[in-house]
């Protein structure tokens, strides 16, 4: 099913984004029947987009090619945010099993990493694979299950690194509410991060922060970037270090200093968004109840 929107598909707020923005460009809805779609990656050797159906407990796929959408997997352990990582495999934050895992090209899964210091994870939320490997990834506790034979919980909602090599974790920010989506600059020298804070508390942040990256994954600064005036989620950054962040409305598209330019309108809330397709220059969008398409001027970055 592709289901052109009517309406245009871009808001120009800065004559900025007129760069960003295609042409008569339409947003395609490719799928719907969802509570809560979430979770986008882009498996570019397969030409497959897959993404999370969390209260249905399954991943689903839709082909490039033909336009068919099938069954990824089923059950999912509750799946939410996913990423590709520099060997296009799909890692995956699963929130039943409060772990991160992997998908092997021979299609095992593999456990990676489901606790720190003894203590389980809450509901790992989204997740990003840098360059040298790590798996950075937030834990709040949106989707929290727990067995009576688990063991401890972590305190508090954090953001970890984890080193699949040595297989050391480590807890890298100590005063989010609820972290949410993020992803790294172009260069890596940089890392945003949400704080959806504002769903558990009134006086609680919705904004992304930004932090430089330091010598062996350390994270300094923390400055607020913007703030969502509504809900920010996960977020694409693209190779110009425009960010590109699922909101109420659509998706916001700002430059690197926090200035808003654009929108894409969507009838939703949008949730997560990935550039896919061959240029990487197609968002993806996951958006309450259904799934988005709309070409762009602008290539996401590998990160």
């Amino acid at each position: 099913m592709v289901d052109p929107l009517d309406g245009p598909a871009f808001d120009i707020l800065d004559p900025r984004f007129a760069a960003c923005a295609v042409p008569g460009a339409r947003v395609e809805r490719i799928w719907t029947g969802s509570r809560w779609t979430e979770g986008p990656a882009w498996l570019a050797a397969r030409g497959l987009l897959v993404w999370s159906d969390i209260p249905g407990d399954r991943m689903l796929a839709w082909e490039q090619a033909t336009g068919r959408v099938s069954t990824f997997r089923q059950p999912a352990n509750s799946p939410n945010g996913n990423t590709v990582d520099r060997q296009g495999r799909l890692v995956t934050c699963e929130q039943t099993p409060h772990r991160i895992a992997r998908l092997e090209r021979d299609g095992r899964v593999t456990p990676l990493v489901d606790r720190i210091d003894g203590r389980r994870f809450n509901s790992p939320n989204d997740v990003v694979v840098a360059s040298d490997g790590a798996i950075w990834f937030t834990d709040p506790s949106y989707g929290k299950a727990k067995g009576h034979d688990e063991g401890p919980d972590v305190e508090g909602c954090h953001v970890y690194r984890f080193d699949p090599g040595t297989g050391a974790v480590r807890q890298v920010t100590h005063d989010f509410v609820m972290p949410n989506g993020l992803a790294f600059s172009p260069d890596e020298s940089l890392l945003y991060i949400v704080d959806t804070g504002s769903t558990e508390r009134p006086d609680g942040p919705n904004h992304v922060r930004r932090f430089r990256v330091g010598p062996g994954g350390t994270l300094a600064g923390g400055e607020v970037l913007a703030d969502a005036h509504g809900h920010f989620d996960g977020l694409r950054v693209d190779t110009e270090g425009r960010l590109w962040m699922a909101a109420d409305e659509g998706v916001h598209c700002y430059l690197p200093d926090g200035t808003l330019i654009g929108r894409v309108n969507l009838p939703e809330r949008a949730a997560n968004l990935v550039f896919g397709g061959a240029g990487r220059n197609v968002l993806m969008i996951t958006a309450t109840s259904s799934v988005y398409l709309c070409p762009v001027n602008a290539v996401g970055a590998a990160a």
